[in-house]
């Protein structure tokens, strides 16, 4: 294709193709390219499903298939772990606990085994 009938060329010069979001106010540009990924990874099940319909489960279509499932865990992580999305609550501050510099009670751990050793009173094997 010549530079003068590049699909992205206007009177004025090249241009960038734009995406919806880059059009969204920048709270909402993360939610809406997270919602076009998944959109377009349901596709992309559907088209595997269908493709493994035509020629089988192979291992090429299955691995295909896992592909498309981890694609689908890490876009859903990717969601929870989103800063912008306004639906989900937010995380929980973690509590807090303090540990004391002194030494623990002894009596805590009498009656314990040490690991691979045995009972304190009884010899190891």
């Amino acid at each position: 294709m010549s530079p003068d009938t590049s699909p992205h060329t206007s009177p004025t010069g090249p241009t960038t193709p734009r995406t919806p979001s880059q059009h969204a106010p920048p709270d909402t540009a993360l939610t809406a390219e997270l919602a076009a990924a998944q959109r377009l990874l349901d596709d992309l099940t559907r088209s595997v499903c269908r493709l493994e319909q035509r020629v089988g489960s192979g291992l090429e279509v299955r691995r295909l298939r896992s592909d498309t499932e981890h694609l689908r865990e890490s876009l859903s992580l990717l969601r929870a772990a989103s800063p912008e999305d306004p639906d989900r609550p937010a995380p929980p501050t973690p509590e807090m606990v303090a540990i004391p510099d002194q030494p623990y009670d002894y009596a805590l751990w009498a009656d314990a085994d040490d690991e691979g050793l045995g009972s304190r009173d009884r010899r190891a094997p």
